[in-house]
């Protein structure tokens, strides 16, 4: 199993979750994926820790950018 390409299909699909992204809020997601995708995603400066008590971790701003073009790389239209 590549945890690389399901980290990369767990960030993009982090984009459709995504709320509170009005001006001077970070963009957050819901933390409805698998634990272990979502602690590599931490540990690669992504997100920020899910193991809080939040409900959604929030996404850095190389990780919204690399959740926008994975999402549009592997869900895009023609």
């Amino acid at each position: 199993m590549d945890e690389d390409k399901i980290d990369e299909a767990v960030l993009a699909l982090l984009v459709l979750g995504i709320h509170g992204q009005q001006a001077g809020m970070l963009p957050r997601v819901w933390k409805s994926f698998d634990w272990d995708a979502l602690d590599r995603l931490h540990e690669k400066g992504l997100i920020s820790n899910p193991r809080s008590k939040a409900k959604s971790v929030v996404l850095t701003d190389d990780g919204l950018q690399q959740a926008e073009e994975a999402f549009a790389r592997l869900f895009g239209g023609d």
